[in-house]
């Protein structure tokens, strides 16, 4: 299958996967062998956020990063609403078609809902987590509910996602702490797959899903207890503006007991593009929290 757009092979080496999904198909990327790790993307990013992580842990684990239908490289099938109930559900039919065991699972904005409304029903095939700024209960924060308003209720903001393309065009760099990182070839990297005012949609419902998807996000927050003997690692950008305060941290800690965290002062919402190192890490971290010489010691 035909790419639909371009990108930088020195930044984006990899092989394309495709999985039909109804009249739409799956972008993947499948790189690796060894532990299973599972990287979840957010708005309105794809599997190009985690270039450099997958670049740094190709001989050590198998890393999978798909984009959900309508971002990135996929095709949204007809009818689709791109919420993040149906990317979940499209992210678990990826799960079964690979038949992925035993899997860390990464996630970082919108990937921490779809992620872990996996994760709460399917605890016993997860190894560990790693959580970045993100969240998986209703928004509390008037900041979150401002900026749902701001990008996904009011007119304004259905004029600038799809018209302007604000999220990916403006939003993105302004959520990387390290301003040299945003070249040319980031800024198309992140604009090229919303060509159209249509192709921009998912970029607006999103933002208008943190208030129209609270009962969703109320049932996964239920279920987070089940995740409380689970190794993780939370990393969190510190310069984030994106409504993910220390606060939404500390709540993670309480759910996931089994916690070891780090705060980066140099990192900001995207902190795959600030820092894949620490990322790197982190995913390092768990493999070696579970491997059998730790849990043995």
């Amino acid at each position: 299958m035909k790419r639909p757009f371009e990108v930088d092979s020195s930044e984006y080496p990899f092989k394309d996967h495709w999985l039909p999904y109804r009249d739409g198909h799956i972008h993947y990327i499948d790189e690796g062998q060894g532990p299973v790790v599972l990287l979840l993307h957010g708005n309105p990013t794809w599997s190009y956020l985690y270039r450099n992580v997958i670049k740094e842990l190709s001989r050590e684990c198998r890393l999978i990063a798909p984009d959900y239908p309508g971002m990135g490289m996929s095709k949204a099938p007809s009818r689709y609403g791109f919420t993040p109930q149906e990317q979940s559900d499209a992210v678990m039919e990826l799960i079964r078609f690979l038949d992925l065991k035993n899997m860390i699972l990464v996630v970082q904005d919108w990937g921490g809902p779809i992620g872990l409304n996996y994760a709460v029903r399917n605890r016993d095939n997860l190894r560990g987590i790693v959580v970045m700024n993100t969240w998986a209960w209703p928004a509390a924060l008037p900041a979150m509910k401002i900026f749902s308003l701001a990008m996904g209720g009011w007119p304004i903001g259905y004029w600038l996602q799809t018209r302007r393309n604000f999220f990916a065009k403006r939003i993105v760099p302004h959520g990387i702490f390290h301003s040299e990182k945003i070249t040319e070839s980031l800024r198309k990297a992140y604009t090229d797959p919303f060509p159209t005012p249509e192709s921009r949609k998912p970029t607006w419902v999103f933002p208008r899903q943190i208030r129209k998807a609270r009962s969703w996000l109320a049932e996964i927050e239920s279920g987070l207890s089940v995740l409380s003997d689970l190794p993780a690692q939370i990393l969190w950008g510190t310069k984030d503006s994106a409504g993910f305060p220390l606060e939404e941290m500390a709540k993670w800690q309480k759910f996931l007991k089994l916690n070891m965290s780090e705060s980066l002062t140099d990192a900001s919402h995207y902190v795959q593009e600030d820092r894949p190192d620490r990322v790197a890490a982190s995913i390092r971290s768990v493999l070696e929290r579970t491997s059998p010489e730790w849990i043995n010691v």
